[in-house]
C-alpha cells in the first residue's frame, strides 16, 4: 500500500499525512511541485519528528510518477467525484491511493489515469473533507480491507 499526494499546496496537510504514512508504515510518493517548500515551518511542525521515519519519494512531475511507478499496483483516486463509495470498494495490498490538490483537485488527465474513482460518502450539502483527513480515512480502511495495520 502506497500513499500519493498530487501537488500539494498546504503545507500542514502534507506534514499530517507524512506522519500518518510514517505510523502505518505506508510509502509516500510526493509528486511535485508543491505549493511550499519542503522546508517550510508548517510541514515541520505538523509532521513532528515523525519525518524521520516517513518513507518518502519525490517524483518532479505527474509524467516522472507514472513512469517510475509500479506498473501492477492500482491507482486509487480519492476524489468527491468518484464513482464507487469507500465501504463498496474492495482493496487491494499493492494499491496507491491518490489525493489531489487541496486547492484544485487533480485534472481530466490524472481522472483518467486511475484505475478507479472512490468517493468518501457525506451528509447531504456537505461537499469534502480535509485532504488529510480523507486520507486518513480512505488508508485506515484500504489498510483494514488488506490486512495491513499494525500489529497492537
Amino acid at each position: 500500500m502506497r500513499l500519493a499526494l498530487y501537488e500539494p499546496d498546504i503545507p500542514q496537510n502534507t506534514g499530517a499525512l507524512l506522519r500518518l504514512a510514517a505510523c502505518f508504515a505506508v510509502e509516500v510518493d510526493l509528486i511535485e511541485p508543491c505549493g511550499f517548500l519542503l522546508d517550510d515551518r508548517r510541514l515541520r511542525r505538523a509532521v513532528l519528528d515523525y519525518a524521520a521515519a516517513a518513507s518518502v519519494r519525490r517524483h518532479v512531475s505527474w509524467d516522472r510518477f507514472v513512469a517510475d511507478r509500479d506498473p501492477g499496483s492500482r491507482l486509487v483516486l480519492l476524489t468527491t467525484g468518484g464513482s464507487i463509495a469507500l465501504h463498496d470498494f474492495t482493496f487491494a495490498a499493492g494499491d496507491t491511493l491518490l489525493l489531489g490538490r487541496e486547492s484544485a483537485g487533480v485534472p481530466d488527465e490524472v481522472h483518467r489515469t486511475a484505475s478507479a474513482r472512490v468517493v468518501i460518502p457525506l451528509a447531504p450539502g456537505m461537499r469534502s473533507l480535509n485532504v488529510a483527513l480523507a486520507g486518513a480515512i480512505a488508508l485506515a480502511e484500504a489498510l483494514r480491507q488488506t490486512g495491513g495495520l499494525p500489529p497492537r
